[in-house]
């Protein structure tokens, strides 16, 4: 398990939403810019790393119940989006590296994909 604040430290991240859930603790994570790959994932209680910052990722990750949402290549959110996860409660972060070493930096310290394999 990974509480929230450690993986803002391990993206080096920064968190738009969501100060109030440091403590949130995450196991799993999945890394897609298609919604509808997170959504046949088993992704309740998940990180969801992507590039995708419109409402639709805060919507799946309502849907699925994913518990954090990080964007990644430095992306930024419009303010509706940022809105949003802010009423659903839902966790922003930005990082500022790839999908890749995203999941790469989360792999190595134990976090495993939505279908629960290392």
């Amino acid at each position: 398990m990974m509480k929230l604040n450690e993986l803002k430290d391990i993206l080096e991240a920064s968190i738009l939403v969501g100060n109030e859930h440091l403590n949130r603790e995450f196991d799993k994570c999945g890394a897609s810019d298609l919604m509808s790959d997170i959504l046949a994932g088993l992704s309740e209680g998940s990180v969801l790393l992507t590039g995708l910052t419109n409402i639709q990722a805060v919507r799946t990750a309502v849907v699925a119940g994913v518990g954090a949402i990080v964007f990644v290549r430095g992306k930024t959110p419009p303010q509706a989006v940022i809105d949003l996860a802010r009423t659903e409660g839902i966790p922003l972060l930005i990082t500022h590296f790839s999908m890749f070493i995203s999941c790469g930096r989360l792999h190595a310290l134990g976090i495993t994909g939505l279908n629960g394999l290392r």
